[in-house]
Parts: structure tokens; sequence; C-alpha cells
């Protein structure tokens, strides 16, 4: 094809070629991309151990931790909106950064402070405004760093640079939450301080010091930057032309073919016509928030579940909490290979043939995920034991003889042998109920003569237990609930006086525990094989603590001052193997990768250029809505058993997907072109983590 036109504007085009290739690569992208590491390590980071932390810190039950850690969430990307309306109408994209920046690193230096014991700050108090602090801060900024990158690009000279830098910031995003995601776990149960067997304040501390160290890379290239002033508010604008739309369109008795078209009175057409193709696009994201609602939960309710499970892998222990390593590592893996392999595959089964088709898989991949999940529950179900219900109550009896004792209950009679334990679980309670007993120890052995009557007080959804000894019958409320990174144990003695106990760890030359025979409270150890002291004699020799377990330990003092002991497990230990949790996981990240990136790519398509920062919050806002999902799902409480509530979202997301698909094949592509934006900046611009890695 032959190029018309006049020497002088050949001259222009050679001279614009040369200065292209003049142009460099702008230096500034370095400080933005390392920022962008250092902030994202903080965040995944911290989230990554929050609801253990909720849990065995502050003494949150699984739901309670549950929900803090979606209404955090949940903050955190709704203040993306607030964050974008910041930017775009007032202080700028650097200033924005900057500023709520300093916010999120108070509120990470707070909760690392908090979590100190000698510091004694009020730990819920402090923690709550901590995380407040964090999700505006991390929130606000969300919207603001991909696009001050990409300012930092002068179009359409660098416009395959600028591909570049947000391939290069998608990395950093997911180097950051790779690397933490790993490492936390690690700092948080590996390392103890202040007297404890982790520690938590510098597992948040680490991420805290990483979020000044961006702030300060970020303030480095300050004089490198691009910095342009506020473009106008963009969502304020979009928000008030819809208002005013609804407004007149009630008053107006004429007829206008969209309803939208009655604010033209205010505002001009170009900017109708775009709010227009906008919630075309919006329309489709009234479901999205169910998916998220399954994703999110990556964080705690399988976090939970992996703290139930074996742990072990040769002598290197899993934890429960770094099993999320696995989302953005298989998300490095299966981009590329959906790209070159599964799609084309797809495709050619005439199981996708548009862009919604993809997302509709990816909602049923999310499904699917969740039901695997709920057969891993029932396959731990019997290593819970026996959970206390309503109606019920639970009766634990301990011998502390070491000799047989018969026990009479009314319509049965059973003896308990030697330092053991008689239970029943399922006795019938409103409020409470008695029992009554009698019990007589073997007239063959040396406690022949002790023989005990009266009525057990049973009190209803409550392990109730009772310890036989030589001054009578004690009783106390027991805590069957699986132990929780590590093994719990308590020590009821039948003694002569009051001696020290110890658990000693023989083959790393540790003392686990020091207690007194006259503590009866239930203590947490690490598991392994280990020795039980009192008052320096063994009396357990090599016993292997299992991780989960709840052990009861009976211990008798003879005549002769000889010590015996025995160990009941009241709850059984993990026996499921953490792995098994691999297939869920990977099942989740392809729905994410077949869900999210389309998502983005789809609607980033299909709306005007002006709208696309405007979709982009509101893209965020379903992340919102979608925790907003699972909090009132926990709160309602209305499931006894967590395999019924992985069934349940996984429900909700199949019917979910209907919905979605009847939307999908009734929408009609369109090829949008809008000028009141900078297009090339806008069509490669990634939000935040392209497959909301989130971001």
């Amino acid at each position: 094809m032959r190029l018309e036109g006049t020497d002088e504007e050949g001259s222009d085009l050679l001279n614009k070629k040369r200065n292209v290739k003049k142009l460099p690569y702008p230096k500034a992208v370095g400080f933005i991309v390392t920022n962008e590491f250092c902030e994202r390590f903080s965040y995944y980071g911290m989230r990554t151990i929050l609801s253990l932390y909720l849990r065995d810190k502050l003494g949150y039950s699984d739901n309670g931790a549950t929900v803090i850690y979606h209404v955090f969430t949940m903050f955190a990307y709704f203040f993306p909106l607030v964050g974008a309306m910041i930017a775009d109408g007032w202080l700028g994209r650097f200033r924005t950064i900057l500023y709520l920046s300093l916010v999120y690193a108070a509120g990470t230096i707070l909760i690392s402070l908090t979590a100190m014991p000698p510091v004694s700050l009020p730990p819920l108090e402090f923690t709550i405004f901590a995380l407040l602090l964090i999700a505006f801060g991390t929130g606000g900024i969300k919207p603001c760093v991909s696009a001050f990158g990409g300012d930092q690009f002068k179009l359409p000279e660098q416009e395959r640079y600028l591909g570049y830098f947000f391939s290069l910031f998608y990395f950093s995003i997911n180097a950051g939450s790779l690397i933490s995601t790993f490492l936390t776990p690690i700092l948080r149960a590996d390392v103890h301080c202040f007297g404890e067997n982790d520690c938590y304040s510098l597992a948040f501390g680490v991420p805290g010091i990483l979020m000044i160290v961006s702030i300060l890379f970020f303030v480095a290239g300050k004089k490198l930057y691009i910095i342009k002033n506020p473009a106008g508010n963009v969502i304020g604008r979009v928000g008030t032309c819809i208002s005013h739309a609804v407004v007149k369109s009630c008053r107006d008795k004429e007829k206008r073919e969209h309803w939208l078209d009655h604010a033209d009175d205010k505002y001009e057409t170009g900017l109708i016509e775009d709010v227009k193709a906008l919630l075309r696009v919006l329309v489709l994201f009234i479901p999205l928030p169910v998916f998220w609602a399954l994703f999110d939960q990556q964080g705690s309710r399988w976090t939970f579940q992996a703290d139930r499970m074996y742990q072990d892998i040769g002598s290197w222990q899993l934890k429960a909490d770094q099993m999320q390593v696995l989302n953005p590592l298989l998300i490095l893996v299966f981009i590329p290979l959906f790209e070159v392999a599964i799609y084309p595959f797809l495709t050619w089964c005439r199981l996708i043939r548009k862009p919604l088709h993809k997302m509709i898989w990816g909602g049923v991949l999310a499904a699917c995920a969740f039901i695997i999940s709920g057969i891993v529950e029932l396959s731990l179900l019997p290593t819970y034991g026996t959970p206390v219900t309503a109606g019920l109550a639970q009766l634990r009896v301990y011998n502390g003889f070491n000799c047989n004792v018969t026990l009479n209950l009314p319509n049965n009679t059973h003896v308990i042998t030697p330092l053991s334990a008689y239970e029943q679980l399922d006795i019938k309670a409103e409020e409470f109920t008695q029992l009554p007993y009698s019990m007589q120890g073997d007239s063959n052995s040396n406690c022949a003569n002790i023989s005990y009557s009266g009525s057990f007080f049973l009190e209803e959804e409550t392990a109730n237990s009772f310890f036989i000894n030589r001054d009578g019958v004690y009783n106390f409320t027991d805590k069957n609930d699986k132990a929780i990174d590590g093994v719990s144990v308590r020590f009821l003695t039948n003694l002569r006086s009051i001696v020290q106990i110890s658990v000693f760890d023989t083959k790393k030359n540790l003392t686990k525990l020091i207690t007194t025979s006259g503590d009866r409270a239930q203590s947490r150890i690490e598991k392994g094989v280990s020795n039980v002291n009192v008052n320096g004699v063994t009396v357990l020799k090599d016993f292997n603590f299992q991780s989960g377990a709840v052990y009861t330990i009976n211990v008798y003092e003879d005549s002769n001052g000889n010590y015996s002991a025995n160990a009941v497990m009241i709850t059984p230990a993990n026996t499921v193997h953490i792995l098994w949790l691999i297939p869920q996981y990977v099942v989740m990240t392809m729905g994410e990768v077949m869900f999210s990136v389309t998502g983005l790519e789809f609607s980033f398509t299909q709306a005007p250029a002006s709208m696309k920062s405007v979709l982009q919050s509101v893209w965020l806002l379903t992340v919102a809505v979608g925790n907003l999902i699972v909090v009132l799902i926990v709160e309602g409480n209305f499931l006894d058993a967590q395999w019924k509530e992985f069934f349940l979202f996984a429900g909700l997301m199949l019917v979910d997907m209907l919905i979605f698909a009847a939307l999908a094949f009734r929408y009609r592509y369109v090829e949008i072109k809008s000028s009141t934006e900078e297009l090339p900046v806008e069509e490669i611009r990634l939000p935040e983590k392209h497959l909301q890695k989130q971001t």
C-alpha cells in the first residue's frame, strides 16, 4: 500500500520514529513496582495469619473469627470506591497513595504492638481499630497504584513499554503474595517470643516493616514521577447523573427512549450514553458477589479446616495458614496453561464460545471446590470427637485410683478400670438434669473402702466431668474441642501432697510444660514423643502426644509413695492429612482464572473508556458484597455443622450461575469506544492483580 503525503509529513513521521527509539524506559517504574511488592507482602502476610490470631489469641470462636475476618476484607474492598473519589476529585493519585499508605502503616504497626504481651494494650479494641486503619489504607490506594504507574508513560510512543510495566506490576503482586503467605506462618509458629509458643507480634511486625519500606521506596522516586492533577470525580458524576435521571423520570410525564435520557437537561449526551453502556455491563455484576463469598473463605473456613488436619510431611510441618500459598503459586501456572491448552480444548469441545461462558464454568468450578471441601469435612468428623449439642449433656467420670471402681447409674452399671474414664455423651437435658449415682471400689483391691453416692448435676450443652479421688468426687467442665496448633493436656491428680509435674521432650532436650499437681487447667503443648515426670519420677515414658488430641492424664500415688499414671484421650488426634485439601485449592484456583481474569477482560472491553475507572471500583465492590454474604450466613447460625455450610455455599453458587447464565445468554456483545479518556492507557491497564489476587 502506498502512503500518500508530502515530504514534510514523511519527515515528521521519521522524526517521530526516531523519538520513540530515544525515549528511555521510565526509571520511576522501578520505585512503583518495588512499592507494590512490599505493600502486597504486607497485606497478604498480615491477612494470612489473621483468622488464627483472632481465634487463638483473642479468644474468638471459629464463627466469630470468620465474621471479623470477612468484615475486614469487606471494608478493604469497599474503600477503593472512596480512594478513587479522593484521588480523582481532590488529592490526585500521588498524594492519595502517600497519605493513605501512612494510615496503612500505622495500622500494621499498631496490630504488631497489640500482639506483644508486654505492651499490654487492650487487645480486642486496638486490633479492631488497627484492622480498620489497614482496610482504609489498602482499600484507598488499591485503585490508584496501577493507574499511577500508567501515568509515567508517554503515549502512544511508549505503549509497548506500558504493557511490559503491567506484566512486571502483576508479577510483583504475585511475588509479594507468594513469599509472605509462605513466610509469615513460619514466623508465627516456629519463632517463640515473650515466653509463648508462638510469635504473632513478629509475624505481624515483618509485614509492618515492609509497609514502611514500601512508603520509603515510593517517596524516594518522587523527583522522577510524572504527577498529574486530579482529573475530576468520575464516580461522583456517574452517581449524580443516575440520581438526577431517576428523580426526573419520576416527575416528568414525558416518555423517553431510555430513562437516563431525562438527565439531558443537566448532563451532556456523551456522558449519558456512556452511563447507559456502563449499566448494561453492571447488570451482569449482580450475581458476581457469590463467587467472592466462596473464594475468600480460603483465609477463614478453609484455614480452620486445615488446622484440624495432620500436617506433618516427613520431618517438615505444613502449617494450616501456609496452605493459602497454593493459590498464588497455582495462578502463575494456570494462566499460561489455560491460554495455550485448556481454552483451545474447551473451544474445540464447544463448551466455551464467548467470554461469559468462561465465567459460568469458573463459577461451577468454585461450587465443585466447596463440594470437595464438604466431603473432606465429612471425613474429618470422626476426628472431632463428640461435640456438645442442644438438648443433650455429656458425662465423663475419671477414676483417680489404681484399681477398678464400679459406677452404678439408673439402668446402667459400668466398671471404670484403673486410671481410666467412663463416658456417656448423649444424656437428655433441658438446661440441666440430675443423675443419681453410687460407686464402690473393687473389694479385692487397696481401695475397697471407697464408696460414694449422690447425684451428678449435668448442664445442657456442657461436657460435665467428675474426678474420683481420696477427697470425694470433684466436678469440672471439660473443654473437648480439638486442640489447636498442638496438644491439649490436663492433669487430674490423686496425690498426698502438691508436687511438680513436667512434660519433657528428650529428643529436643526441651521442657514443654511445668505445672503442679494442684493445677487442673488444660494446657497447650507441642506434639511429639515426651516423658511425663511427677516429682522427678517418670510416670509416662516416650508417650506420643498427637496433634489435635485432647488428653486427660490421671495420676495416682499409692501408700508407698509410688506414682502411676494413664493418659485418657477424650478428643481424637488429627489423622486426615492436610494434603487432601490440595484438590479443592486446585479447583478453586482454576475457577478463579476462568471467572476473575475473564470477568475483568470482558468488562473492560465492553464498558466505555471513560467508565473504566468506575467499573474497576464496582468490580472491587462485588468482592466486598461477597464477604458480606459470608458474614450474614455465619451470623445467621442456622446450620449445626461445617460440612452443611460448605454444601450450602456450593448450592448457592450453582443457583447463582444459573442466574448468571440466563443474563449472559441474553447479553449482546458490543464494541464501545469513547474519546474522553486516553484509550491506550485504559485498555492496557490491569486493575491491581488482574485476576483478583485481588488485589
